[in-house]
């Protein structure tokens, strides 16, 4: 490590640090979630105002295994039985009306000459930020509702439906080759997830129980080895690694049970939003084009245009398909939820500009307006959550700095 590396891991930690405490400071005036204070934090930390940090290899290390755990506890939180039935159903249904939407406005962007090319620019908007949506729900008290399972069922959807249109859109092999490696790949990790939820081990249990809150940290390693197997298995095939890290979460998911799952969550809280993660989203916003957003004046004006295009197109779905298991307020709620995006539009739009198939200048406007899209719509959807639960005499829900 560079002494110019050590230096900036010291400036991002402190960006890190920061910003909850930014957060926790603001929480009586506006609840306002950390994730985005990191990425504004990265921004100023970044080359194009105070130029304090520069990415390394050891730093673009650290940010990729903070995506891998962010997209793991997306699919460790996953409670697949609260959400099976009408929620993943309905889930389903809105995520491929959400792409048919987003296909033909990308189609009409791309003819306007705002966009290019439409099929990525509409992948990212068809998109949930599920990982970033669950700690707030969570710390609501929102996951066993019937509001909650379905803002998760439709997180879920939202989430893993793009990271396998992602394998397809952005591979450099052909289709129909990278529909098989999918295809295979999906035929393993269903074949891990049965023997994960169908093999209990007494002895291996036990043993994974006495050492869970020892030096040895038994489970917690095992989560590392899993996630790490099939991160490096989806990346040998050609795929995503994030859907290897997704896929390792629901596994792991699946074969921890009982009081252990809770013990074993705080842990992987503690490995992630303890180091990773906040990493991840610090080094996003270092990496975020500011100069590529302000050049044109018509760039600036896509921030706002694709804000209201993620509401279209997540979130308009939402309003028509709950008509009758949920009512007005929360259906907008879950529509505000719905239409909120952030990690997967980074790795979307990353991908697309390393890739050459992005402008820097779309991509810069789609995480732009994925910032605010986490800033502003959990606010007001926790908001409208909570008044409609008093109307109905439930619990108020308070929603979260997270």
């Amino acid at each position: 490590m560079t002494e110019e590396e050590r230096n900036a891991l010291v400036v991002i930690l402190g960006a890190a640090v920061l910003a909850p405490m930014i957060a926790n400071w603001l929480a009586k005036r506006v609840r306002l979630p950390s994730v985005v204070l990191e990425i504004v934090l990265g921004i100023v930390i970044g080359p194009f105002v105070l130029g304090w940090v520069r990415i390394g290899h050891l730093i673009n290390v650290f940010a990729t295994i903070g995506l891998l755990v962010l997209f793991f506890g997306a699919g460790f939180e996953i409670d697949f039985k609260g959400i099976r039935g009408r929620p993943a159903w309905l889930a389903t249904t809105g995520w491929f009306i959400s792409v048919a939407l987003a296909l033909a406005i990308g189609q009409l962007l791309e003819l306007s000459a705002l966009v290019s090319p439409a099929a990525i620019v509409a992948l990212a908007m068809a998109t949930t930020a599920v990982g970033t949506l669950l700690p707030m729900l969570r710390d609501a008290g929102e996951l066993e509702t019937a509001f909650g399972r379905n803002v998760v069922a439709a997180g879920a959807i939202g989430e893993f439906g793009p990271i396998i249109l992602m394998a397809l859109l952005l591979q450099t092999e052909s289709l129909a080759k990278t529909g098989g490696l999918i295809a295979f790949f999906a035929t393993l990790a269903v074949a891990a997830a049965w023997v994960a939820s169908k093999a209990q081990v007494p002895r291996l249990i036990e043993l994974c129980r006495r050492l869970m809150h020892t030096s040895a940290q038994l489970p917690l390693r095992t989560v590392v080895l899993i996630l790490a197997v099939l991160v490096l298995l989806s990346r040998d095939l050609g795929l995503d690694t994030v859907l290897g890290a997704v896929t390792a979460g629901i596994v792991v998911s699946l074969a921890v049970r009982g009081d252990q799952r809770e013990a074993l969550a705080h842990k992987i809280d503690g490995l992630g939003f303890g180091f990773f993660i906040p990493i991840f989203f610090v080094v996003s916003g270092i990496r975020f084009d500011l100069a590529a957003l302000l050049a044109k004046p018509a760039a600036i004006l896509r921030v706002p245009l694709f804000l209201a295009l993620f509401l279209v197109v997540r979130g308009l779905p939402a309003l028509f398909l709950y008509r009758k298991d949920l009512p007005l307020g929360e259906r907008l709620g879950l529509a505000l939820l719905c239409a909120t995006e952030l990690p997967l539009v980074v790795a979307i739009t990353t991908i697309g500009v390393a890739t050459g198939k992005m402008h820097s200048e779309n991509a810069a406007a789609l995480v732009g307006a994925g910032m605010l899209s986490v800033l502003l719509f959990p606010l007001i959807a926790f908001w409208l959550r909570g008044r409609t639960a008093a109307k109905k005499g439930d619990v108020p829900v308070v929603g979260t700095a997270t």
